[in-house]
């Protein structure tokens, strides 16, 4: 099977999971709005599981996968499968021993972890005290997630995809069955969902433990905690850690700077970041998620004539995707909100500020999903330190940019400055990997992205036409929903036909890839 093939296959088996995961993340924003809404309460939650979700995404999904993939495949291509298993089990047990010896630290430490991450919550009354306490409560989740994303590198790099883009179904369900069940029994109910976090982090590592055995991997067995390869992967991993996490320290600067502004600031953020979320989860991590293997794989091998194969086949395929998403997240923006999230403890005030959030994120959409697929070369070719640079020139354009907006946009700014700093982002990143890609088809990228973007605007203004009546009808729920979804499929409809008209490859590249034809 030639490696685009394989790259698109597996796309679609992670797209798949992804899809299931994020359809029950819906789930869990709707059932943790009806119950929480959007004010004090919700905004302690949601800034307590940023901080073990911002590790995570840092530490675990960032530097850590980034950093020990090429490593891992580097010693499977040029050791073999045993010494590849070795190191990957002597990681195994050195990242355990440090995240045990990190996640006593962050709960001692996390009255100073909130004081930093939510300077506008001090002096609130009791809304820092309870940030504080559910940051401790929830701190054990960024133990069990990394070794779940270690665990996930090992398999991702043994081409298995299945098991690891499952693991978020499982936190989603014990989020919606805490808020639902546990949070009836507890004095204050917000303390269910840090229940369900710290089972649904244990339950993601158990998932991972049976494909690790079948394909051979033991993890107890000749350990060698200085292993050169843990070594290689620890000097990896801390330039690496800013060059991928561009988009999450913009948020975390979003998260400290809504902390300052009125009640429910940090909520609206939370719940427009989820809804776009989905289409980034489903299109952008899904395809970075396979591409990486892949370019390691070419990478080790010197081909890196297949290096911008694989990178001009994945960001064609993202974009295609994104852009259409884009705009119809734009273009749909409040009946979205009103549907998914307006209902019980969550009033119309509170969606349209949450809708007006997401407008500004998805403008920017293109831009986080482009960097997932345009990172993995950078780490591939095993230079971690121009990611970093770029990095840390986007997060102060953050800065600037929030703290400019937000003067006269309120939270709206916030969002907006994260777009706005990953476009940054996006155009230093790729004038960067030239130098690498001699044999990108940089015409053929920039013509099926032009196709893209003309048929996502036809389309976002007719969906938006279509869609604008359903904030002025009075209809049933079951109504509004029906006829979002018909604006969705008609959206979907337009283009498709669009694309097929402009002869889009992609759109035959996806047809061929269902039809399981080469």
């Amino acid at each position: 099977m030639s490696e685009k093939r394989q790259i698109f296959k597996a796309a679609g088996v992670v797209g798949s999971a992804t899809l299931l995961s994020r359809i029950l993340g819906m789930v869990r924003d709707m059932v943790v709005a009806a119950v929480f809404g959007a004010g004090p309460v919700s905004d302690a939650f949601f800034v307590a599981f940023r901080i073990p979700n911002l590790m995570r995404r840092l530490f675990a999904e960032g530097s850590l996968t980034v950093s020990f993939i090429p490593v891992f495949t580097d010693h499977l291509v040029n050791d073999g499968k045993e010494e590849a298993f070795r190191m990957g089990r002597s990681a195994f047990w050195m990242l355990g021993l440090i995240l045990f010896v990190l996640t006593i630290l962050g709960i001692s430490g996390a009255y100073f972890v909130v004081k930093i991450i939510a300077p506008g919550f001090d002096g609130t009354s009791g809304n820092f005290d309870l940030t504080v306490s559910l940051t401790r409560y929830m701190f054990p989740y960024v133990l069990f997630i990394c070794l779940t994303a270690l665990c996930t590198g090992i398999l991702n790099s043994l081409n298995h995809f299945a098991a690891p883009a499952f693991g978020p179904v499982y936190l989603n369900i014990c989020l919606i069955l805490s808020a639902l069940f546990f949070s009836r029994f507890l004095d204050k109910p917000v303390y269910a969902l840090s229940i369900g976090v710290i089972i649904g982090g244990i339950v993601q590592l158990a998932a991972l433990i049976p494909p690790l055995l079948k394909l051979g991997f033991r993890f107890f067995g000749e350990v060698d905690l200085l292993h050169k390869g843990v070594k290689k992967v620890g000097r990896m991993m801390l330039p690496s850690v800013f060059g991928s996490a561009a988009y999450q320290l913009d948020m975390l600067v979003n998260t400290m700077l809504a902390s300052m502004l009125s009640a429910g600031s940090v909520s609206y953020l939370y719940y427009a970041d989820r809804l776009v979320q989905f289409p980034l989860a489903l299109f952008g991590v899904s395809a970075a998620t396979v591409i990486l293997p892949t370019l390691a794989r070419q990478a080790a091998k010197k081909d890196m004539k297949g290096v911008a194969e694989s990178l001009s086949e994945g960001f064609r395929l993202v974009s295609f995707v994104n852009l259409p998403a884009m705009a119809g997240l734009i273009a749909l923006s409040y009946p979205i909100v009103s549907v998914i999230l307006q209902r019980g403890a969550f009033n119309p005030v509170q969606a349209k500020a949450t809708s007006e959030a997401l407008i500004c994120y998805s403008i920017g959409l293109w831009a986080f999903s482009s960097v997932r697929i345009v990172l993995p070369v950078y780490y591939a070719v095993k230079d971690i330190r121009t990611p970093a640079i770029f990095t840390g020139i986007t997060v102060v354009c953050d800065i600037l940019f929030a703290m400019w907006l937000m003067t006269f946009l309120g939270h709206k700014g916030l969002a907006l400055s994260t777009s706005l700093s990953s476009m940054v982002n996006f155009c230093l990143l790729t004038n960067g990997i030239r130098p690498f890609l001699k044999d990108f088809d940089w015409k053929g990228t920039v013509l099926s992205l032009l196709k893209s973007v003309f048929c996502s605007f036809i389309m976002g203004i007719s969906i938006y036409y279509t869609g604008s009546y359903l904030d002025k009808m009075a209809i049933s729920f079951i109504v509004k929903v029906a006829l979002l979804a018909a604006n969705i499929l008609l959206g979907i409809f337009i283009y498709t036909g669009m694309s097929y008209m402009l002869g889009s490859r992609e759109l035959k590249t996806m047809y061929s890839i269902i039809r399981r034809r080469k």
